[in-house]
């Protein structure tokens, strides 16, 4: 019996304010060390335009997710592009282009994270993505305010 193929299609926005500068801001997404401390740690990390960011991991005893993403645009302090297909085991969950603005705000950093992302046979949703996207950017917050962790080298 074959299984039913299909995709579901969304966009979601999330925007943050952080007090920091944009520089410091994009500093946590293009330094391995420092995205390393919100996001999950990268196997390998190539920050270029057509560069990749590539990790594996999950739950012990868990399915293993992998992250595939390759940068198509990079304005430094101000936007970075990329696309990504997310697997769990062997099954594509979903291919997405992602955007994250920085713009300079009252006191710091107005982030924009868009996500448009093609979920592949109901094996992930908008509201899941959503949800763990935002977990990850206010643990990137969190991560801003301890000054001791990113960008400090470059202030």
């Amino acid at each position: 019996m074959m299984s039913k193929h299909f995709v579901s299609h969304d966009t979601f926005v999330i925007e943050r304010n952080y007090n920091a500068l944009p520089a410091k801001v994009f500093a946590a997404w293009s330094d391995p060390e420092a995205k390393g401390k919100w996001f999950p740690k990268a196997d390998s990390f190539d920050f270029r335009v057509g560069g990749r960011e590539f990790n594996q991991g999950g739950p012990s005893g868990g399915p293993v997710f992998t992250f595939d993403a390759c940068y198509q645009e990079i304005v430094p302090d101000e936007r970075i592009v990329y696309s990504y297909t997310l697997d769990m085991n062997e099954t594509r969950m979903s291919v997405s282009v992602t955007t994250v603005e920085f713009k300079e705000a009252k006191g710091g950093t107005k982030l924009i994270y868009t996500e448009q992302c093609a979920f592949l046979d109901g094996h992930d949703t908008v509201a899941q993505r959503e949800h763990g996207t935002k977990i990850m950017l206010d643990k990137l917050g969190e991560e801003l305010l301890n000054k001791s962790t990113i960008g400090n080298s470059h202030d």
